[in-house]
């Protein structure tokens, strides 16, 4: 019998180009380290888990523009109703645990920005108390006044891990523009580095073997490429009906790992997402 996936969000995180790069813009990557039970040592977007506090009563007041209702309406396949504002919630608080980057709105509704030594600081510290346990997301919004910029996220993608891992995950993909005023810094402890890179040049890197990415990451990276810019990632979310994809994962002697999308399509030689996958394509 299938694991039951845990209700996971990741946040696709984008910022301009000059034109000098080539590319309009690029969007942040981390990768993770090689000792992670999930996807090790591949690029991934931030994200994680709901934690309980992501969705507990506090939720909606922590939510700027977005309550459960709306959050219904707009999500699919919702298995557990009660925790649909987690998904937001759990992106923006994975993205400041992973990479210290926090979108919220201060009391005037404006995004805050870490552009002074004062206040980066003391958003570091709340970020290691975080990490810590000794401290929870909803308290240092209180603590600063600050709503979660949830208006701001549009939802991109829904991904649930192939049936026959032992480690399954139900993901929401959202997308925004990065917050202005704040630098990434990524958690040593779960990932080895962060990048911002343009998605052409990373699937560029990614043929070349140096730019491992799991199958659902690989397919939101190419979806990026084909836009001109930030605008039109954005836009391209309003009109988009997003269905959750679950795919067959099949281990091939010559081709490696291949995954079977529900329409029969397959792509091969693709990054283990979990190492017991990765030994079963080797031996």
């Amino acid at each position: 019998m299938p694991v039951e996936p845990k209700d996971a969000a990741t946040l696709i995180l984008l910022r301009r180009c000059e034109p000098a790069h080539g590319e309009a813009f690029e969007v942040l990557m981390v990768r993770r380290n090689e000792d992670q039970k999930f996807a090790p040592g591949a690029y991934v977007f931030p994200g994680g888990t709901l934690d309980p506090g992501d969705y507990g009563p506090a939720a909606e007041n922590m939510c700027a523009g977005l309550d459960r209702k709306t959050a219904e309406g707009m999500l699919d396949e919702i298995r557990y109703p009660g925790r649909v504002l987690g998904f937001w919630v759990a992106a923006l608080r994975e993205t400041f645990e992973e990479v210290g980057l926090l979108m919220a709105y201060n009391e005037k509704r404006c995004l805050i920005s870490c552009d002074s030594v004062a206040m980066a600081a003391r958003f570091s510290g709340y970020r290691r108390n975080l990490l810590a346990g000794t401290v929870t997301f909803p308290a240092i919004l209180e603590a600063e006044g600050l709503t979660l910029a949830t208006d701001r996220l549009r939802y991109m993608a829904h991904w649930i891990t192939p049936e026959i891992l032992p480690i399954r995950f139900d993901v929401r993909f959202f997308v925004a523009e990065a917050p202005p005023g704040q630098h990434a810094i990524h958690h040593d402890g779960e990932l080895l580095e962060h990048e911002w890179i343009g998605p052409k040049e990373a699937l560029a890197r990614y043929e070349k073997g140096h730019f491992p990415m799991v199958l659902p990451t690989l397919v939101t990276v190419e979806e990026l490429a084909k836009y001109g810019s930030l605008e039109d990632v954005l836009t391209s979310t309003e009109e988009k009906k997003v269905e959750g994809i679950l795919t067959r994962l099949q281990i091939d002697e010559d081709e490696g790992i291949v995954e079977y999308f529900p329409d029969g399509s397959a792509r091969k030689n693709l990054a283990a997402s979990v190492p017991s996958v990765e030994k079963r394509k080797r031996f």
